[in-house]
């Protein structure tokens, strides 16, 4: 079976090695493993992430808020986006990377409602714009198929390193463009299978962040490696936003002194306005509480406000995640 092409440049050896090492240290400091709540924050950043990579506008609050089954004020299509990614990734474990059937139905999964062919390949020629540009015409509908079993049949029996093998994995779905729409959602998630597989506990980690972060980047570097043939450019971008998301602590949702007291006195089960959180914290000043203990605990997905649509409320109150 054809081998997707990919140079193993140093600087690839060099962020495999250091992925290892940091994901060795994460896992050892996390001891018995990764806590429920941990999984929880990570797998709602992770989905808000790359739907915002897809110009999805819901919040973290939002999206805790569709996990929690509660009614969310938004776009109808967007909502769906968010329900349709929290089953797709819940059905995650259960997944054979090499599986077209498996390929398939997560795609119907995370397409439902949204699209007329949802589960199945595109029916069409497809070109990808940027600005009016074309930077990529995706190979012939008729090709796809082919071109699918081929790469999944490669992810199957591969010997390179399941790093390497998840960023090309990644990479080559976006240059197949099997489906009319989703492939970016795809291509992430499929990355995330075949990571799981080699160490469970990346099935948590949120790199979608830092793509969401350089999604201009994310978009040019998919260029670069369209015009070399080659998907060693994407995978050293892909490689260096997981090393950075487990370097920088943001697989860990760290909590700062502040947060932490801010939790302390919002006990579970419990909903409290601002005025009283300050008062419980010792604080007078609105913008120091909401810019060092209110804003931080609601950006990781901690605390979650009872009205999400309406932020700015008169009867706005807090409780835990």
């Amino acid at each position: 079976m054809p081998t997707p092409p990919l140079d193993l440049t140093p600087r690839l050896v060099d962020l495999v090695s250091r992925i290892s090492e940091a994901l060795g240290r994460w896992e050892v400091s996390r001891g018995a493993g990764i806590s429920p709540r941990l999984r929880r924050a990570n797998r709602i950043r992770t989905i808000q992430a790359s739907l915002a990579i897809e110009q999805n506008s819901l919040t973290v609050e939002q999206v805790t808020a569709i996990l929690d089954g509660k009614p969310v004020m938004g776009p109808p299509r967007e909502i769906r986006e968010v329900q349709n990614a929290i089953a797709a990734y819940e059905a995650l474990a259960g997944w054979n990377p090499s599986s077209e059937a498996d390929f398939l139905k997560a795609h119907d999964l995370l397409l439902s409602g949204l699209a007329g062919d949802a589960g199945r390949y595109r029916a069409g020629g497809v070109g990808i714009y940027r600005e009016a540009h074309l930077v990529h015409m995706a190979p012939p509908a008729d090709r796809v198929p082919f071109l699918v079993a081929d790469l999944l049949a490669w992810v199957g029996t591969t010997d390179l390193h399941p790093l390497l093998a998840g960023a090309v994995a990644h990479y080559e779905i976006e240059f197949i463009h099997p489906f009319s729409d989703g492939n970016g959602r795809m291509g992430r998630l499929w990355q995330s299978l075949i990571l799981s597989r080699w160490r469970e506990p990346l099935a948590w980690l949120p790199m979608e962040t830092v793509i969401r972060n350089r999604q201009e980047e994310y978009y040019a570097v998919l260029a670069v490696a369209d015009q070399a043939g080659n998907a060693a450019p994407f995978a050293e971008f892909i490689l260096t936003a997981i090393l950075e998301t487990l370097q920088t602590g943001q697989v860990d949702v760290q909590v700062s002194d502040q947060v932490a007291d801010l939790l302390s006195v919002l006990p579970p089960e419990t909903e409290l306005d601002a005025a009283e959180l300050m008062r419980r914290l010792g604080l007078k000043h609105r913008g120091n509480f909401r810019k060092r203990f209110l804003g931080p605990a609601l950006e990781a997905g901690m605390v979650q406000r009872t009205d999400p649509d309406s932020p700015n409320s008169p009867r706005q109150r807090y409780r835990r995640s």
